[in-house]
């Protein structure tokens, strides 16, 4: 079948890429424009090495409905058949039904009006047409199956002839005349993959079980149904645990693997969160996920599981309105940057007899051009008492530097002391941790006012590497001097007359 002109443009835009391919047919599908973001560019370029052969292990780590399956199981298999007809797919999912749904959709495409007016060297066989294994007449086909089911029978791929070629070469003159006016065909070298698509249920992750058993299913059945070394394995899924599929392939063979990593909520140039594909979801929509359930923000949402049972501070009280109390007093923590990476810590609470109520926390990485004269104006606005500032490295100089600028400011009343910490910081913090989650109450809504300071206090775990503990440490400290009065500290009016 001869194609025309029209039909040829739109063959070679389809063919040239991930992203034009789904475009194009999802609109012809659904009469509905797929709507793109970049996270959406950035899995199809990645699509398009695996294509290209640049890339044969690929994990791609993303929230649920992101499009990872429109793009990545549905739109990829359709156009990698269009680009070779022989190519053979096994598509995986944690269950059958899902599986064989996206492989009827994938066949639907392939069948579809707009698909054969631009491919049409592309059959569906007769004799092999269900929803869990059908072929194209030129030997290609797709096999869908859970990943706990058998996959017998059928490779992905193309067998590796390390020398000898005829058979591909026959079967390329067997299509000449039916591929005539697909330009690419001959030159391109992808035939098929292996693609699981969310390989265990989110209620299924925290069994060890469970886990296990789709781990070592991967081991024994799944990884060499692969016809060549060559042939391409993709995973694409939400992280649920440390454990998952993901991260027991990753500490198996780390170097193996090209990970693609979308959290919902990254940051930008200037260091300001952002919400990863708005139309989904907005940023305040995150953090509500993120206030109801910690944990599976962190895992599905964030790609970044930590052991439930491995986190330091249990859910914060929190507080709308600071109960009169006639006994109390306004003190701020500061925790200054020891080194570069660190972040300055300045948290601003009331002190009560049986309570602490956070009222303010500047936490940044800025440098003291920026943090001193910032420091200066939240002690002000939060008529500050007491300041206690812990630093093991130019702590007395910020506390004059800050003192200078409050005087600027007309406030001479605060008492400040710098001291040096020597005790262990993780000791102390795993010590106080009750005490921390306790006494301190946050204000309501504080994920919102003071996001990466949030960020770092939930995320904080009891063992392993984290990333940050200026945060913890602070709030650790903010303990340590529950119902200390400075005595002996500087006060502004000593200091200036």
């Amino acid at each position: 079948m001869s194609l025309n002109d029209g039909n040829k443009i739109l063959q070679a835009y389809c063919s040239a890429s991930t992203l034009n391919f789904t475009k194009y047919f999802f609109l012809r599908k659904t009469k509905k424009k797929f709507i793109v973001n970049s996270h959406h560019e950035v899995i199809c370029d990645t699509l398009d090495k695996v294509i290209d052969g640049k890339i044969t292990r690929l994990i791609i780590n993303i929230a649920p409905r992101y499009s990872k399956t429109e793009l990545a199981v549905k739109n990829f298999i359709a156009n990698g058949l269009a680009l070779n007809p022989s190519a053979k797919f096994i598509h995986l999912s944690y269950s059958d039904d899902l599986a064989n749904d996206n492989s009827e959709e994938v066949r639907n495409i392939v069948k579809s009006e707009a698909y054969q007016q631009l491919f049409p060297y592309v059959q569906v066989s007769k004799t092999t047409d269900s929803k869990k294994k059908w072929n194209t007449t030129a030997g290609g086909g797709v096999y869908a199956v859970s990943t706990g089911g058998q996959v017998t029978g059928f490779g992905a791929g193309e067998v590796d002839y390390a020398e000898d070629k005829s058979k591909v070469n026959k079967l390329l003159a067997e299509l000449e005349d039916a591929v005539s006016d697909l330009d690419n065909l001959e030159t391109t070298n992808f035939a098929g993959a292996i693609i699981i698509d969310d390989p265990i249920k989110p209620e299924d992750a925290l069994s060890d079980t469970v886990r296990e058993r789709v781990n070592q299913r991967f081991e024994t059945t799944i990884r060499n149904r692969v016809n060549s070394r060559k042939t391409p394995i993709i995973i694409i899924m939400q992280r649920l645990h440390e454990r998952d599929l993901c991260g027991y392939l990753l500490e198996q063979e780390p170097d193996e693997w090209h990970v693609l990593s979308l959290p919902c909520v990254y940051e930008d140039e200037s260091g300001q969160e952002k919400a990863l594909w708005e139309h989904k979801h907005t940023l305040e929509e995150l953090y509500r996920i993120r206030e109801n359930n910690t944990f599976v923000f962190d895992t599905q949402y964030m790609q970044n599981p930590k052991p439930i049972e491995g986190l330091m501070y249990r859910e914060f009280r929190t507080y709308d309105a600071i109960p009169y109390s006639k006994v109390r007093v306004r003190k701020s923590y500061i925790d200054t940057a020891d080194e570069g990476s660190d972040y300055l810590c300045c948290i601003c609470y009331e002190e009560h007899p049986t309570a602490v109520y956070v009222t303010d926390v500047l936490y940044t990485k800025k440098p003291m051009e920026y943090t001193e004269p910032k420091t200066a104006e939240i002690l002000d606005r939060n008529d500050i008492d007491e300041v206690w500032i812990e630093s093991n490295n130019g702590g007395r100089g910020f506390a004059r530097n800050v003192e200078k600028h409050l005087r600027e400011r007309g406030n001479t009343h605060i008492a400040i002391e710098w001291f040096h910490q020597s005790e262990n910081k993780k000791s102390r913090i795993f010590t106080k941790s009750a005490d921390v989650t306790n006494m301190i109450y946050m204000p309501t809504g504080w994920q919102y006012m003071f996001p990466q300071f949030y960020k770092d206090v939930i995320a904080y775990r009891k063992e392993g590497k984290n990333a940050h503990d200026d945060a913890p440490d602070a709030l650790t400290g903010v303990i340590d001097k529950l119902g200390e009065r400075i005595s002996g500290g500087l006060l502004l009016q000593d200091m200036f007359g």
